[in-house]
């Protein structure tokens, strides 16, 4: 039985998903001949082929017999570094916001249940403040020094994470839309994303990125925060986009002060030989001393590009086992502040378990061992 279905909502469903009409035709078990016809309108799916269409980019079966197709609005500002790269969110990027918005909206609720009010950081701050104000607050805020006290920037991160959301912000990271393996974000596309709601405010970290850069990323989507300004970054070095400029200047000035960061670097024949003491001093990546150097002028944008094209090699040619486990994976995921909230309303009857397993990713039946090992219930 053929479906009687608009070609011109196939090709858009394609397009919209980033799918060549190979790899379509292959995940549908048909020839690309067919897949192009059936763009074209010279022949039509059958009924379960547009159903397996529909499902395979992305989209509602029911889309596929609309006249035009939807308009679809951003859901968050674009910040990125244009350089030729599309205005526009690739399909995972846009449902991955969308997972994000959803349990956002979930403990912004359940904050107004417990009489939160609004959280007093979203915005503290604009950028004719300057970046030093931003700086000085939020030092003052996550009670840390300008200098770490100790470890690496491992542990720093991990101290940082949670320090930010005991000040009622959520860190979720990922480097997949949801739990699905088979749709990765690409750190091409974005580096992370802010969402300044005055309740529950939130950063996205893609973890797709090395582990080096996730820390500059990390402090970057909290200067927006600080500022009140959401949307989605790249973390560019050199963006032409203003609040990108001011929360780039923001991030590398908290975790690299620039006078500290002056005083103890070298003129040497080469640049690489300052790294060891610059991360061991700041407890920082090499990624964001390098950064760091290139901003003060230490460096060429050649010379940083070059290292860090070196870093992304090595990232990627990594032995990838030892992967933690899944219910750590999944606190790191959707926050463990966001996890913990959850957990405490399904294991005290405020709601439904299965309810509770949608939002976190945890089975129902594995909440309340979760809650003891990983939550410290």
């Amino acid at each position: 039985m053929e479906a009687l279905i608009n070609p011109q909502i196939l090709r858009w469903a394609r397009s919209r998903a980033r799918i060549s009409t190979g790899t379509l035709a292959k995940s549908l078990g048909t020839a690309e001949d067919n897949v192009l016809a059936w763009e074209d309108g010279i022949k039509r799916p059958t009924f379960n082929q547009a159903m397996n269409y529909a499902h395979h980019t992305h989209i509602p079966f029911g889309y596929l017999y609309l006249a035009h197709p939807p308009v679809e609005d951003l859901p968050l500002p674009d910040l990125r570094t244009v350089n030729g790269r599309e205005p526009s969110y690739s399909l995972a990027l846009r449902d991955t916001i969308r997972w994000a918005m959803e349990r956002q909206e979930w403990y912004r609720d359940w904050l107004k249940t417990q009489g939160y009010e609004e959280n007093e950081i979203v915005g503290r701050h604009s950028m004719h403040d300057g970046v030093m104000a931003v700086v000085s607050s939020m030092r003052k805020e996550l009670q840390l020094p300008e200098l770490p006290r100790r470890g690496t920037f491992d542990d720093y991160f991990s101290e940082l994470v949670k320090n930010i959301e005991n000040i009622g912000v959520l860190v979720m990271r990922n480097s997949i839309v949801n739990n699905n393996t088979s749709r990765p974000l690409s750190v091409d596309e974005f580096r992370g994303f802010a969402i300044s709601d005055k309740i529950a405010p939130l950063i996205f970290i893609n973890t797709g990125d090395c582990p080096e850069a996730r820390l500059f990323t990390l402090i970057h989507e909290l200067a927006h925060i600080w500022i009140g300004k959401s949307g989605v970054s790249d973390s560019e070095p050199q963006s032409q986009m203003n609040e990108e400029e001011f929360c780039n200047a923001v991030a590398a000035e908290f975790l690299t002060p620039e006078r500290a960061f002056r005083a103890i670097w070298k003129q040497l024949e080469d640049w690489k030989e300052n790294l060891p003491l610059i991360t061991r001093t700041f407890h920082v990546s090499e990624w964001v001393a390098a950064r760091r150097a290139l901003t003060c002028g230490f460096i060429t944008k050649l010379e940083y590009g070059k290292f860090i094209a070196e870093k992304i090699a090595t990232y990627k040619a990594r032995n990838k086992d030892g992967a933690p486990p899944y219910n750590r994976l999944q606190t790191g995921r959707v926050s463990k502040a966001l996890a913990a909230a959850v957990a405490s309303e399904a294991l005290s009857g405020g709601m439904l378990l299965r309810d509770a397993a949608r939002l976190i990713g945890i089975k129902p039946h594995k909440i309340s061992e979760y809650s003891k090992k990983e939550l410290g219930f």
